[in-house]
């Protein structure tokens, strides 16, 4: 009699255990914790319950992730950005690097023109300086002479260099306060030589025409 009702008991038991194992199967079925839908599809029917379809977070990723996810996502913009600006940066800087070099040229290139001017002026000028002595020591040879003598000189020479002499020797004979031997040479020279000397001083010629 005991035997009997100890049996009686296990299956009890074991049909208790069966129902709560169902019961909990179908509760996180219905959840969405595990995929039984299959299975309990007609019992969902029977007692008029639509089982939960939408994905949960147990049954994607955990949250966890997910914020880690996030997070993650977000340093790689931000390093994105900071890329694209430094990126910039770099181009602005390479851009104004180019520009200075530009300028530098430029300034190097103008300051080689400007010492070759220079150049060529000051050795004009040395010419210049060289002629107008040179000028001014025959000036003085000149009148040192006999206005004839000086002449015959004179007449040897281009009409630019004559005119040259006499215009130094109107100046030194200004600056001495004495009278100019111009017009004696004038006189002493042929007249039509005279005439075109004295026509080409009052043009004041720029060339030997």
């Amino acid at each position: 009699m005991a035997r009997g009702n100890g049996l009686g008991k296990s299956i009890v038991l074991i049909i208790l255990i069966i129902i709560l194992v169902a019961g909990g199967l179908l509760w996180f079925d219905y959840l969405g914790v595990i995929h039984a839908k299959k299975v309990f599809a007609p019992i969902y029917r029977l007692v008029g319950l639509k089982p939960q379809t939408s994905v949960t977070a147990t049954s994607s990723k955990p949250l966890v992730a997910d914020l880690d996810d996030d997070r993650l996502a977000k340093r790689l913009e931000a390093l994105d950005i900071r890329t694209q600006e430094l990126d910039k940066r770099e181009g602005d800087i390479a851009k104004g690097e180019r520009q200075y070099d530009a300028v530098m040229q430029e300034l190097e290139d103008r300051r080689k023109s400007l010492e070759e001017r220079e150049a060529t002026f000051e050795a004009e000028r040395r010419k210049y300086d060289d002629r107008d002595k040179q000028i001014a020591q025959v000036a003085s040879y000149l009148a040192a002479m006999p206005p004839k003598t000086a002449v015959e000189e004179i007449l040897n020479m281009q009409d630019q260099d004559i005119i040259d002499i006499f215009r130094k020797e109107d100046e030194k004979a200004a600056a001495n306060r004495t009278a100019s031997m111009v017009s004696v040479w004038l006189m002493n020279m042929p007249a039509d030589r005279a005439a075109t000397i004295q026509r080409k001083m009052t043009n004041k010629p720029q060339t030997l025409d």
